[in-house]
Order: C-alpha cells, then sequence, then structure tokens
C-alpha cells in the first residue's frame, strides 16, 4: 500500500457530539459513530442479510453498467471512495475500468480501511493504493495527495447520503463536488421510493444484525466514554415515514431509564427514544434537484426498477451553484 494517514477524529469529538446529543429534547447520536472496527464488522452482516436488498441490487447494477463506467472514466482513472467500508463494491468498479491508475479509501475506522485497502493494494499489484482515516464530512484537500493524473472519479456508493438531514447532505455533496475538478465525476449510489414493507424489513431484519448495528453504539458509549447505559433497558425500533420520505431507526426505553456518559447524568422516560439513523429514499428528480443545488450537473443515470428500485448517477461539477 503507497500510504496510509491517520486523520481520525480525537476521542474528544465523539464524547462532545455524544453529549450534546443526549442533552436535545429529541436524544439523537450521529450514525457515523456507529463504524468503529465492530460496528464495521456488524455492518458487513447487515448487508448479507435477506431482507437487505440495497447491497446485492446495488451489485447488480453496477456489473450491468461496467463497460459504459469504463468509457465514462477513460484509462488510468483515480478512484476515490468516502466511507469505504466492504471492498466488495469498489473491486467491481475498479475491474470494469480501464487500467485505473489509483485508489483511495477514507474512512472513520481506521484498522478497517487500513485492512480493507491493503486487501485490493495485494490482489492489485499496478494500482496506487492509499488509505486515510477520516471523516469525510470533514474538508479535506484531495489536491494534496500524491495521485496520479488521471480522471478522478469519487464513488460514493450504498445509499449513504440518505443517512443525512437534507441540509446536511447538502453539505456532504458540496464537500465532494469540491474534490472534482473539470472532467471529474461522481458516481453516486440512491435508493428510491419502494413499498413501506419491503422497506422497514430491510432496517429491521429478522437476523437483528441491524438491532446489534445498533446496540453496538451503546456498548462503544459505556466502553469510551465511561458510560452506564443498560442496554436491556433499551429496545430497536424502525419504521416508514412517508411525510420525511425516510426510514427512521431509534433505540426506546422500555420502562424510565437512568444512566451517566463521562460522568453526566441523563434519563430516559418509557418509551423515549434516542434518534439513531435516518435512510432517506429519493426519487431520480428530487436527487437530482438536490445535486444541481450545489453545482453537480446531472449526467448520465442508471436504473433498477420493481420491488428493489435503485439508481446510480453520474455527476460532473459545474463551476455555478443555485
Amino acid at each position: 500500500m503507497a500510504f496510509f494517514k491517520d486523520l481520525q477524529p480525537s476521542a474528544s469529538d465523539f464524547r462532545a457530539d455524544v453529549l450534546a446529543g443526549l442533552r436535545k429534547p429529541q436524544k439523537a447520536i450521529s450514525p457515523k459513530y456507529f463504524y468503529d472496527a465492530a460496528g464495521s464488522a456488524i455492518f458487513d452482516r447487515i448487508t448479507e442479510a435477506p431482507e437487505y436488498y440495497p447491497t446485492r441490487t446495488e451489485l447488480a447494477l453496477l456489473d450491468r453498467i461496467g463497460p459504459e463506467l469504463k468509457s465514462l472514466a477513460g484509462s488510468g482513472a483515480v478512484v476515490l471512495e468516502p466511507g469505504a467500508g466492504s471492498s466488495v463494491k469498489i473491486r467491481r468498479l475498479l475491474d470494469a475500468l480501464d487500467a485505473p491508475s489509483a485508489f483511495v479509501g477514507m474512512d472513520i475506522s481506521g484498522d478497517h480501511v487500513k485492512a480493507a485497502c491493503a486487501d485490493i493494494a495485494s490482489d492489485h499489484p499496478d494500482l496506487t493504493v492509499g488509505a486515510i482515516c477520516h471523516d469525510f464530512t470533514q474538508p479535506l484537500d484531495v489536491d494534496a495527495l500524491e495521485l496520479p493524473d488521471g480522471r478522478r472519479i469519487v464513488f460514493f456508493p450504498g445509499s449513504t447520503i440518505g443517512n443525512f438531514e437534507l441540509i446536511d447532505a447538502l453539505a456532504v455533496l458540496k464537500t465532494l463536488r469540491d474534490w472534482l475538478r473539470p472532467g471529474d465525476a461522481l458516481l453516486i449510489g440512491v435508493d428510491l421510493r419502494k413499498d413501506p414493507a419491503v422497506l422497514e424489513a430491510a432496517y429491521d431484519d429478522a437476523g437483528r444484525a441491524t438491532a446489534d448495528f445498533n446496540f453496538n453504539l451503546i456498548r462503544r458509549i459505556n466502553a469510551e466514554l465511561d458510560g452506564d447505559i443498560d442496554p436491556a433497558g433499551l429496545v430497536y425500533r424502525a419504521f416508514w415515514n412517508p411525510y420525511r420520505s425516510r426510514v427512521e431507526m431509534y433505540l426506546q426505553a422500555q420502562s424510565d431509564l437512568r444512566f451517566n456518559v463521562a460522568g453526566e447524568p441523563f434519563i430516559l422516560r418509557e418509551h423515549e427514544t434516542i434518534h439513531t439513523e435516518n435512510s432517506h429514499k429519493f426519487t431520480v428528480s428530487t436527487f437530482q434537484d438536490l445535486a444541481r443545488q450545489v453545482g453537480l450537473i446531472p449526467a448520465h443515470v442508471w436504473t433498477e426498477e420493481g420491488a428493489c428500485a435503485f439508481s446510480i448517477h453520474w455527476l460532473e461539477r459545474s463551476e455555478k451553484t443555485c
């Protein structure tokens, strides 16, 4: 592997964000803190759950459009993946492209991204591979990285953009746009609206992988922030909110629950919740409208129709924002 840069947020950021979230009237914790090493491994389990259609649908779509992506990217592309976790999707993309020259994976879990990128480097000896432990919602000077001159493709699969409140999604898209030069592109997976029963099953699987993902966050708070939250007093809930076009995920108190985090006392009343994550669902047009607001031009879109509807967008940089 050519390089590893550790830009990981400090533990004090985790502490400050968790305490701030628990002080809110609607208690909430940012989903970015799901992804320690254990959380990243649990997320891999989620992607394999039979109810969780996004991963297999996006992979099939990538396979289908591979020849078009090869033509669009050209020879010697430089691929950057913010939020890189499992290497399955990036391997499909790299295999589809024409002699890509470099790959840089980024993730908030340093051990996870370093291991994933090392595996890619060993399987692609002619590819310059780097790994960065980084919160991709924060600024990063991509131009300062020692990268080849090929067309830059920022790969953002999994409909991760749907995990953000819409105002924050705009900020993330703006950050990714700023990594692009003229001729570069953002290749992004975006989940589409569909039957609520399909959506709710995907985020509350029978094997409880998604529930375990949420409870791992409690384990992390207890271990790293001197917390004493009793996980047995909480139950995982997920439901479709049609008014906000999103699946919402919560940990709900089964009875009054008193606990401490970093020396600060809290109480969660019976049925009160900690909001852990959203997964917004779009139509092609509503997502493209979002992209245009930050100066990204929709150039190509590919969709999978039916019960597991999904889309992949090729967005290019405009020099104007609305």
